[in-house]
């Protein structure tokens, strides 16, 4: 009797809520478009419902920052070039909970929810892996009421989006706000003023004392736009604060300006709104590199300054500021940080510089994102110097202080100066400025920081080994998992008999009682079929080819890069699909092969690589002897909404990146938790998803392990040449390249071979096509294939951003939850 009270009570409740939500609808659209529900347009319908969330959204908001700024509790400020969102409707219904309520009043006015979600854009906001990161990792913060925010810019236009034309890849601009942001919260109130140019000295005043003078600074405004972060069913809603460059708004006033000052001011504003237009502008040329300093500094110092100007409307002392605020430097392109807050602790706050560099040092943290030096950030002290002239006085000033140190533990060793000075040989060097003034330094994946300490950063480890730990990427299972694989998710409900593990991934590992359940593991492949089975839909309508849901989905889809090796896979498709036209002895599992990616615009090889890949899959495709074996589909404009189409899909996940390059990697855990079977090298979070699914038996492991690698670049004894000639297959498929059977690559071919192969494609490739012949020995025993599935779903709630978080607060950032009411 007491459970059907409570049940009707919920049928209640959710009536009331439907009719309540029915109610905001109606009158959202009434008031936004002056119009009937039935004349409304697709878009219109979707803005409506995304005013409708709004409504339940800023109440928990406005209750979210009330409450941080009267508890005073400490907060933390995710700084990141990038936050890749994907988009925000069915997450944010998800996590208010109302989902199904608003399917329900919706499908009562004739309207398809799904089709609603289709209209909002990807957020061109990110790339690839550190800006989705950055998305999971504000996600798990609201999820579990810490009281952390994002940071990051507002750029106009994504990095670009991406058409095949012929085989080739064509940019065209990311135009992702042309029906404007529904999310946004424009905030001109708190606009912050950042300074560029100009010149910076130090005066002696009369009592002796030094002030710093900066004249004629070129003044930009920085315009913030808030973005509600909101927590998975309860009250927190945290903040992602995107800073757009906006002239003054005085500015338009030409009215007594004499020609060369109404050019003046052109110029200004041409050069203002060029700041916050492109996600990544060029770098091949100087002016592209110098605007990327100017990016980057336009988000530290705006969002910097803001967080110090709300820390003392809080009432708050300026010397507990440490014990506060965390600020997170995510990869090196916030670095400035560290010199941003000493200028305004020093310069602004009067606070004498032992006492600043105390307070920033433990206010600051920084996680690195790659083991490849090159791919460090640094900076010509020239340009650096007239550009950032008080931040460039600065830097130099932490770099002194600290080489007095450096010399003092190495006496008359300048080899150590040289690798731990930040502005060494002409250059400011981020990395150093970050890991100087941070107190801790953390890597992505355990091997990654690993090689950090042994090799990329040795020498800081070596100098204060405590500084360094590891906190392994997560990605969040909400949208990757319940969002993107609802079918699964509902059957992890029925088996575990709760929805705890919406909020606790880690009890996913209950599922392991169930690996060996055959019924289970009929219900996984029946899934896994329905979700092969939209990808296929996709696929038709977007690439106009037919694939077959029954063959094995073998999915690669991350940036194109050499080091990721999309270029073996490939090559191996080449030599496999020539076995089977000339050996009849041979014989491969009908495979569909699936590439998505953008190559950066200026990368040529990777751009070779996507040619390549097409001109293979057009060939491929075309031939009726083999294209029920074997097919090709190269995804265009892969991104966070395709992706969720994508990971539950798959069969085998290629994660084949050179061991030792890799820093973790998150598309792994997205086909993990989907069930999917790794086939990769020992790279990256590749090594703890092998240790997580009990080893090999539930993975497919190949090729040069990292210390392999690393050898190989220390002795420089690897020959290209040696493998293209001693390996008849090898030298086989690269000549291909030049042949004419699928065009003109010789770009390819001097790549591998007079160029020496720098990321051992040559020397993995019979590994690699071994590690095929293995995932079809596998795939043939359906029961063991459909266990190794259930083994990695079962085991990926480690992988979650929540147990990353969780680690960052607890050791990293000292953060603890905040109830909302």
């Amino acid at each position: 009797m007491a459970r059907e009270k409570k049940d009707v009570r919920k049928d209640r409740e959710y009536e009331a809520l439907k009719e309540s939500l029915r109610r905001r609808f109606i009158n959202a659209a009434h008031v936004m478009w002056g119009r009937e529900i039935n004349e409304l347009t697709k878009n219109e319908v979707y803005q409506t419902v995304a005013a409708t969330a709004k409504q339940f959204i800023t109440e928990n908001w406005i209750k979210t920052n009330s409450a941080y700024m009267e508890r005073g509790e400490k907060q933390v400020y995710y700084f990141s070039i990038e936050f890749l969102l994907g988009r925000l409707l069915k997450s944010n219904l998800m996590n208010l909970g109302i989902q199904d309520a608003v399917e329900d009043v919706l499908a009562g006015l004739k309207i398809d929810l799904s089709e609603t979600y289709e209209e909002e854009p990807d957020a061109g906001l990110g790339n690839g892996g550190l800006g989705r990161l950055a998305a999971c990792f504000i996600d798990s913060m609201a999820a579990h009421r810490l009281p952390g925010h994002g940071c990051s810019i507002r750029y106009q236009y994504g990095l670009f989006e991406q058409k095949i034309v012929d085989g080739n890849q064509v940019e065209i601009p990311d135009n992702w706000l042309k029906n404007g942001f529904a999310w946004e919260y424009r905030k001109p109130d708190k606009a912050i003023d950042v300074k560029f140019n100009g010149n910076a000295y130090m005066k002696k005043m009369d009592d002796g004392s030094l002030q710093v003078v900066y004249e004629d600074p070129l003044t930009v405004m920085a315009v913030p736009y808030d973005v509600p972060i909101v927590g998975y069913h309860n009250s927190t809603v945290n903040t992602l604060r995107l800073w757009n460059a906006e002239v003054n708004r005085d500015f338009s006033d030409y009215g007594m300006l004499t020609k060369e000052q109404r050019k003046k001011k052109s110029e200004y504003r041409e050069f203002v709104e060029s700041i916050t237009q492109f996600l990544y502008p060029d770098d091949s040329t100087y002016d592209g590199r110098r605007m990327r300093l100017i990016q980057e500094y336009f988000l530290v110092s705006a969002g910097v300054q803001s967080i110090v100007r709300h820390y003392k409307k809080a009432g708050l002392n300026i010397h507990d500021f440490a014990k506060k605020i965390a600020i997170h430097i995510n990869d090196t392109h916030p670095a400035l940080c560290v010199a941003e807050l000493m200028r305004i602790l020093v310069d602004e706050e009067g606070l004498e510089w032992n006492e600043a560099w105390a307070i920033t040092k433990n206010t600051m943290a920084y996680t690195n994102h790659t083991i490849m030096p090159e791919a460090l950030e640094k900076w010509p002290v020239e340009m650096f110097k007239t550009l950032l002239p008080r931040i460039y006085m600065i830097v130099d000033e932490i770099n002194r202080r600290w080489l007095i140190d450096v010399r003092e533990r190495y006496p008359e060793n300048e080899g150590k100066v040289h690798a731990l000075s930040i502005i060494q040989d002409d250059m400011v060097h981020m990395a150093r400025l970050a890991i100087v003034g941070s107190h801790s330094v953390n890597g992505v994946a355990k091997i990654h920081t690993d090689i950090l300490k042994s090799t990329t950063l040795h020498d800081f480890y070596e100098y204060n080994p405590r500084l360094f730990n590891n906190k392994t990427n997560g990605i969040t299972h909400r949208r990757w998992l319940m969002g993107a694989n609802p079918e699964l998710s509902a059957l992890i409900d029925k088996t575990i008999g709760s929805h705890r593990w919406h909020r606790h991934p880690e009890q996913m590992d209950i599922l392991n009682d169930m690996v060996d359940n055959k019924p289970f593991l009929a219900e996984l492949e029946k899934i896994k079929k329905l979700r092969k089975t939209a990808l296929a839909a996709y696929i038709e309508k977007h690439n106009g080819i037919r694939v077959d849901p029954d063959t094995i989905f073998d999915i690669q889809v991350k940036r194109i890069h050499s080091y990721k090796r999309q270029l073996m896979n490939i090559l191996h498709i080449m030599y496999q699909y020539h076995r089977l036209k000339t050996d009849k002895t041979f014989t491969m599992l009908p495979t569909t092969y699936f590439f998505g990616g953008k190559a950066a615009p200026g990368y040529f090889i990777a751009k070779e690589t996507i040619r390549l890949i097409n001109a293979v899959a057009a060939k491929v495709n075309a031939d009726p002897e083999t294209n029920k074996t074997l097919k090709v589909v190269f995804i265009e404009n892969f991104g966070v909404s395709i992706g969720e189409l994508v990971y539950p899909a798959a069969d085998v996940s290629e994660q084949i990146s050179t061991a030792s390059k890799e820093a973790s990697g998150t598309g792994n855990m997205k086909f993990m938790m989907n069930g999917a079977i790794t086939l990769g090298t020992l790279d990256g979070a590749n090594v703890e998803i092998r240790e997580a699914v009990g080893g090999d038996a539930n993975c497919v492991i190949f090729g040069l392990k990292a210390e392999e690698v690393l050898n190989y670049y220390a002795t420089g004894t690897y020959s290209a040449w040696d493998e293209y000639n001693t390996d008849p297959d090898v030298h086989f498929v690269v000549d291909q390249l030049t042949d004419g059977t699928y065009g003109d690559f010789h770009s390819l071919f001097d790549y591998l071979v007079h160029e020496n192969d720098e990321f051992f494609i040559l020397k993995d490739f019979r590994a690699y096509a071994k590690a095929h012949e293995e995932v079809y020995r596998r795939y043939k025993d359906r029961y063991h294939w459909l266990r190794s599935s259930a083994v990695n779903i079962a085991n990926s709630g480690g992988f979650s951003s929540d147990r990353t978080i969780e680690e960052y607060a607890k050791e990293i950032w000292q953060v603890k939850p905040v109830v909302i009411g």
